[in-house]
């Protein structure tokens, strides 16, 4: 039976094409691997899988009796909810390592990059495995997603240099137009329910006892969202009072370099005690562009305090 290699709930562009790339590389390792997603593919993914040629992954609602391998995430709270009845037998990410324990040794790459999408191109250069065309096109998109075209602050010189690399392999000549097309996509709202909007990159945390959720829409330009704005808030709401302390949602203009986060919160002070600026239903944060760097650090010190 072949290992399920899953990102994290509302997956992205990096988790859904880390699972094609690890079930590759493990397969062509001689561990039978399959790429399986917790969720359907958001826009800009579905973009970069049809133009490189690659398949979605199949949906799953559970892995009880499987071998995982978890990409893109080590937290219980983003894994599927039976992971507890399945064996995981690796790992491979980006974020800080999470709270994922296992009963026997495992294999384990979780590396300080921008996009688990470098980590992996590291994975096949170790294994001296060459990376077919379409997945380093992939890999590419899911490292330029992630550190926003190298704009976040997340940015290492080690995602840079994959860049490089994964552009000769995939064929690719301009990757800051492919970056910008990319997020055109993803910078496509109109008709788009608030919901799906508010889910379509989003995590939740235990920060302190206290769950806590945090969304992200990236955009080239954040006006595009004036419309919807009063909707994004009410969905948000509508979110926290099933079960959670507080939900956020960045607003990311990645050409303003800044983010306006929209909160509801039982304690709305927490944002100035984590960022130092009042906001009680919104607030501008210039430079917060990650939520992995700039955002959910200071919001853990800060229900910690």
């Amino acid at each position: 039976m072949a290992a399920l290699v899953v990102g994290h709930k509302n997956p992205d562009t990096d988790t859904i094409v880390s699972a094609i790339a690890v079930a590759d590389l493990m397969s062509k390792r001689g561990v039978e691997a399959k790429a399986v997603a917790q969720g359907p593919a958001v826009p800009e993914t579905l973009f970069v899988l049809d133009k490189f040629g690659l398949s979605q992954p199949e949906v799953v609602s559970g892995v009880a009796g499987q071998k995982v391998i978890l990409v893109d995430h080590s937290d219980l709270a983003q894994a599927p909810a039976d992971l507890k009845d399945a064996e995981v037998i690796a790992i491979v990410d980006h974020h800080k390592l999470g709270d994922v324990t296992t009963s026997s040794p495992l294999l384990m790459w979780v590396w300080p990059a921008g996009c688990t999408g470098t980590v992996i191109k590291a994975m096949y250069d170790f294994y001296g495995i060459e990376i077919p065309k379409n997945i380093a096109g992939g890999l590419l998109c899911a490292i330029l997603s992630d550190t926003v075209i190298f704009k976040s602050p997340t940015t290492t010189e080690d995602d840079k240099k994959a860049v490089e690399a994964l552009a000769k392999i995939a064929g690719v000549s301009d990757v800051q137009a492919l970056g910008m097309e990319m997020f055109k996509v993803k910078s496509a709202v109109d008709g788009v329910p608030a919901k799906e909007l508010v889910f379509r990159d989003y995590k939740d945390f235990d920060m302190n006892g206290k769950k806590v959720g945090i969304g992200q829409l990236e955009m080239i330009d954040i006006s595009m969202l004036d419309k919807v704005k009063g909707d994004l808030a009410a969905e948000i709401a509508a979110v926290k009072a099933d079960g959670r302390h507080s939900v956020f949602l960045l607003l990311t203009d990645i050409m303003k370099e800044g983010s306006e986060m929209l909160i509801c919160s039982e304690d709305a002070g927490i944002v100035e005690k984590a960022f130092g600026v009042k906001g009680d239903k919104s607030v501008w944060l210039p430079k917060v562009m990650s939520r992995k760097k700039d955002v959910v650090p200071k919001f853990e010190a800060a229900f910690k305090g």
